[in-house]
């Protein structure tokens, strides 16, 4: 097992990290620093997400820069022994029963035939699996699949934790146990990135997170810290209306408006200083009915991004 965890270590660095697939960017020049406690990771689909775990894991080499677990190399073996990792998918031989998998992985791990047994028995009741782990996976439910991809995550006693999207499927009652599972093993000293499409769901667990849009941390820090910052960056708006310059008028009597364009007859641009409480103000106007508004669009990109999910959405447009 792993000597006490030292809560202001740098358990997972990013430094610079690039990674193209080709002539696809996945990462764009990501620098990040993981300690003790429990990170969340939100971005939609193609944000780079996937990218970034397989990267902390040592699953994908970066074409620039450098990922370190405790400063070793994530590729090495050394930095993969302090690592647990949870996917998102399933990839189970089906006719085993869970206690089967998980000693078969603990063997994986190097664990000899008693001590694998001993270390099984002690995952298992970890994650509430013991009087269940005799059932061949393929009649497993969702939530009891991902409970045993945590045990076997778990078989190394590993100072990284990477969750990929670990509530799937698990009911109610399953995933509030999860949660305080979680945050059990956070007090005890580990770093653990959780990734999740749903801020909601990951303010439950944790108040730290980083957003992630088109390959770049949009935000990193608590999430009320990112509202604070947002609401102090204006953000561009473009709206299409049949009367703009009606519209205009109607916006400038607001007091977070910085300033207005019209780069079309039809097109107006709006700067706004806070913008959630723009489009809190916005969904007002939308209602007068003499008001046709046929596009509303975010241009910046990042902002947008981080908007989305502070208003619950997927920061897609």
């Amino acid at each position: 097992m792993n000597a006490p965890s030292d809560p202001d270590e740098v358990v997972l660095e990013f430094e610079a990290v690039s990674k193209w697939y080709g002539p696809v960017i996945g990462l764009n020049q990501v620098s990040l620093k993981l300690q003790g406690g429990i990170t969340g990771l939100v971005g939609s689909n193609g944000a780079g997400k996937s990218t970034l775990l397989r990267l902390a894991t040592g699953q994908l080499k970066p074409s620039i820069g450098r990922v370190l677990v405790r400063g070793e190399d994530a590729w090495t073996w050394r930095a993969k022994a302090l690592v647990g990792y949870c996917p998102d998918n399933d990839a189970f031989y089906e006719d085993m029963t869970g206690r089967d998998f998980v000693r078969a992985m603990a063997r994986l791990c190097g664990f000899g035939a008693a001590d694998a047994n001993h270390r099984t028995e002690e995952v298992l009741a970890r994650v509430t699996m013991t009087d269940r782990a005799d059932r061949q996976l393929r009649g497993y439910s969702k939530g009891m699949r991902q409970r045993i991809k945590l045990a076997q995550a778990l078989l190394n006693d590993p100072r990284l934790l990477v969750l990929d999207e670990p509530l799937s499927g698990i009911d109610p009652i399953g995933r509030q146990e999860m949660l305080e599972l979680f945050r059990g093993l956070a007090a005890e000293g580990k770093c653990l990135l959780v990734s999740s499409h749903e801020l909601e769901e990951l303010e439950k667990l944790t108040d730290h997170v980083a957003i992630l849009a088109r390959g770049r941390i949009a935000a990193l820090g608590t999430v009320s810290r990112i509202r604070d910052l947002l609401d102090d960056q204006p953000l561009s708006i473009r709206i299409d209306a049949d009367d703009p310059r009606r519209l205009a008028t109607m916006l400038l009597s607001r007091p977070d408006i910085v300033g207005v364009d019209f780069p079309t007859p039809q097109t107006l641009i709006v700067r706004a200083r806070n913008p959630r409480r723009f489009f809190e103000d916005f969904n007002e106007l939308a209602t007068d009915e003499t008001l046709r508004i046929t596009r509303l669009e975010p241009l910046d990109d990042s902002t947008h991004a981080i908007l989305g999910y502070l208003l619950g959405g997927s920061g897609k447009t």
